[in-house]
């Protein structure tokens, strides 16, 4: 099954879920007021939006996801190399590296990354 698209703010709300699941829908929405600024108009439809693509459940008004933060952010960055840079993984990485200086330390853990997934 492929990984439902999240747009920012419901990724913005899926953290705030990640942090605190599982949550009472009123918790939540006050949640969202307090961090977002939104009404709970809005994070009820965020809700309803995001069950009804399979990303959350909500039962009995627990909210709880299905997908994990790290399953979405896997689908995310396989986007993003696919789209800008055309499905190359060391291209992506170049470009990364050229922005951003990393330490030795880092390199060697990216370094070990990539080997156990080849």
């Amino acid at each position: 099954m492929d990984t439902p698209k999240i747009f920012e703010s419901e990724y913005r709300f899926c953290l705030i879920l990640w942090e605190h699941e599982p949550i009472k829908s009123k918790d939540l929405v006050n949640l969202c007021k307090e961090q977002l600024g939104w009404k709970s108009t809005t994070t009820y439809t965020v809700i309803k939006r995001l069950s009804e693509r399979g990303i959350l459940k909500n039962e009995n008004t627990i909210v709880s996801s299905l997908i994990s933060k790290d399953k979405i952010q896997e689908a995310e960055m396989e986007e993003l190399i696919e789209k800008k840079f055309e499905g190359s993984l060391p291209a992506f990485i170049a470009a990364f590296g050229r922005h951003k200086r990393l330490s030795e330390e880092k390199m060697d853990k990216l370094k070990r990354l990539i080997e156990e997934d080849i």
